[in-house]
């Protein structure tokens, strides 16, 4: 009788009986395995082990390998290397709703550090592209294990492989107006403390970073200051840079404006660094509050990023409030056409300051980046600038921000092709 753990452990804790570690699973290869794998977790641990120097990758396929292990052996009391097509296809559906939700999710969604016993694998469902991604990493890690001889084959492969559908045009970007919405309440921050002016300049330094640089959140928490360093174009005119090391570990050289360089400055300033960065410096391109010079984590900086867009949202949806309530006034004060007017246009930016906060609400941090390429993309910017800039592999990726060509096409079409009833 196979013994199921009664609670999930994370994967540097785990200690399997041994009837589910799957020195004897029913999916076991038995011819010459390439990796000294002795049972399920060293397995998982070798496939690891080979994306250990790149800390983003490193996290994500071990929480897909966690999460999967820790539902076999808790919730089906199965080795991992005993699942079937038929336990994957269970699983998917599992990462859509996992219940029971006390055994699985953190409470109120947070994130406790891997050895606290409030830990826990999930922080709530995952949407439908979290549900694929996790699929597709877990299919990597099926056919490895089967190409180290350590499977006899990837129950993952009998999978209906659907083709990616691009979308049009990116979506999930801030349109200027929105962008400037958000700018406006990062100024409007309170700086009467000294606390408050380091949460101030820290908002504004890391928006800069975001937009200005197009970084991902992960390269903002992964490179420090020491990669900016400057040096002479051919007019004899010092131009700085930043040195990123982005996505798949490689590395791109993003323009650091003079804008950009003034706003590194002051945020230097502001904690007390000089107005320049050395070469080497390992200070974190955005630090802590008060003294710590720890690199913030990637959780950290996305719910900075969120903190503000929910900033925004509030201070937007105060104005609608005003609005409606300024509507109001006018409508029981003034019966005539031009207050009704007045009325109504003052419901429509009430309306509009509504919708712009809802569609803050479900920004996060990597939108910024979408709105780098976007704005760069609209403003005429050679999109070849634009793809080297962001690291893109190719000139497709790139041209999906472009959205006055889609604006250009509607406004041809509406004005071209019409049916005049």
């Amino acid at each position: 009788m196979q013994t199921a753990l009664l609670a999930p452990r994370p994967l540097d804790a785990l200690e399997l009986p041994a009837d589910l570690d799957g020195r004897d699973g029913a999916n076991r290869a038995h011819g010459r395995m390439q990796i000294a794998a002795a049972n399920d977790l060293d397995a998982i641990r070798a496939w690891l082990a080979r994306v250990a120097d790149s800390k983003a990758t490193f996290e994500t396929y071990r929480k897909e390998s966690e999460r999967l292990l820790l539902w076999s052996i808790v919730q089906l009391g199965k080795a991992l290397s005993s699942l079937t097509h038929e336990d994957l296809v269970a699983y998917q559906h599992f990462l859509a709703d996992p219940q029971p939700a006390a055994r699985w999710v953190a409470g109120g969604g947070r994130k406790h550090a891997r050895d606290d016993a409030r830990w826990r694998p999930f922080y709530g469902p995952l949407s439908a592209a979290s549900q694929r991604q996790a699929m597709v990493i877990l299919n990597a890690l099926f056919s490895w294990l089967v190409s180290a001889g350590y499977l006899a084959g990837n129950p993952l492969s009998l999978s209906r492989q659907r083709s990616r559908r691009a979308q049009p045009r990116i979506t999930r970007y801030l349109e200027r107006e929105l962008w400037e919405d958000v700018k406006a309440y990062v100024e409007s921050l309170p700086r009467e403390s000294e606390r408050q002016r380091e949460r101030h300049s820290r908002a504004r330094w890391l928006l800069t970073l975001l937009y200005l640089g197009g970084l991902r959140i992960s390269e903002v928490g992964t490179n420090t200051m020491g990669d900016f360093f400057a040096r002479r174009d051919g007019a004899g005119a010092q131009r700085w840079w930043l040195d990123v090391l982005g996505k798949g570990e490689k590395r791109r050289l993003v323009p650091a404006s003079a804008e950009m360089m003034a706003e590194l400055a002051r945020y230097r300033r502001e904690r007390g660094l000089p107005a320049l960065p050395a070469p080497h410096e390992t200070t974190p391109l955005v630090l802590p509050l008060g003294k710590s010079t720890k690199p913030l984590t990637r959780a950290a900086l996305h719910t900075i990023v969120k903190e503000i867009f929910a900033g925004a949202a509030q201070r937007l949806r105060e104005a609608a409030a005003r609005e409606a309530e300024l509507s109001g006034v006018t409508e029981v004060q003034h019966a005539t056409q031009a207050a009704t007017q007045a009325e109504s246009q003052a419901s429509a930016r009430a309306a509009a300051s509504a919708a712009r906060a809802a569609r803050l609400e479900s920004a996060s941090a990597h939108w910024l980046r979408h709105s780098a390429g976007s704005h760069m993309a609209d403003g005429d910017v050679d999109l070849r600038l634009v793809r080297d800039n962001l690291g893109h592999a190719s000139l497709s990726t790139t041209s999906l921000y472009l959205h006055s060509d889609d604006d250009h096409r509607h406004r041809e079409t509406e004005e071209k092709h019409r049916i005049d009833w």
